[in-house]
């Protein structure tokens, strides 16, 4: 087995249990944590390709920070709205906020 396949399975491991938190998690923080696991995986999988094979492992790394800065982006955004919703529902279980109209 190559170290390729190593890393591409790692990387989807990574990627399962993203999506298992995400769909089996009740709290918005835990959904956020999952969904990073998910980017984590991508970005391993990113680097992994593109220094083991004869791809330019410069574009890989940049593509990895790109993704690390959109995970960034999107942990800022979410605990923002995670902070409004806890304030407005005084929860941050996902079971507790069904109706956002009210």
């Amino acid at each position: 087995m190559s170290a390729l396949t190593l890393y591409q399975i790692v990387a989807l491991i990574l990627l399962c249990a993203g999506i298992f938190g995400l769909t089996q998690r009740r709290s918005l923080v835990g959904m956020l944590i999952s969904v990073e696991l998910m980017l984590n995986g991508a970005g391993l999988s990113m680097v992994a390709a593109a220094q083991l094979t004869d791809f330019s492992a410069v574009l890989g790394q940049l593509g990895t920070l790109f993704v690390m800065g959109l995970a960034a982006a999107e942990a800022t955004l979410v605990l923002a709205m995670i902070v409004v919703v806890a304030r407005r529902f005084k929860s941050a279980k996902s079971s507790d906020i069904t109706t956002l109209k009210e």
